[in-house]
């Protein structure tokens, strides 16, 4: 999370988006939505606990968890797997893909029209395809 101050109108679009969403807002829930609002590395849990916690201390691991999954449950937060057994959470809910620096992990988002249509009329019979993403792996230009 940066170390600016989330602003009064900041603040209130997030009470907003979360009671649109029919969500009772709990200091726990509103700052996990607000941190990640914040965010476009992809933080874990733990990383998600730290900071929170580093200015307000309210939350527990399992506070975070729980907040996480109301959240994802109404769609204001998805889960993103771009690591084997590490569970990263973004607040952009939109379609996009990931690139993945293989140097030093950093994470970026790709709109998702910065790539071609996935061709998917060759996938074996029976296959229903709901929704993909891609993730690319790489360098980036600080390494």
């Amino acid at each position: 999370m940066s170390n600016n101050k989330i602003s009064v109108a900041e603040v209130q679009a997030v009470k907003v988006q979360m009671k649109a969403k029919g969500l009772r807002i709990t200091p726990q829930r509103f700052a996990v939505y607000a941190n990640l609002l914040h965010r476009e590395d992809h933080p874990t849990v733990e990383a998600i606990l730290t900071d929170i916690n580093r200015e307000l201390p309210i939350a527990s691991k399992a506070s975070v968890y729980s907040a996480l999954t109301v959240l994802r449950e109404v769609g204001l937060v998805r889960e993103v797997l771009l690591d084997e057994g590490i569970t990263r959470y973004d607040a952009r809910v939109t379609p996009h893909h990931h690139f993945i620096c293989q140097c030093c992990g950093t994470i970026v988002d790709l709109d998702w029209d910065a790539l071609g249509v996935l061709q998917i009329n060759h996938l074996p019979p029976g296959l229903q395809v709901e929704g993909y993403e891609t993730i690319l792996k790489g360098r980036c230009d600080r390494c």
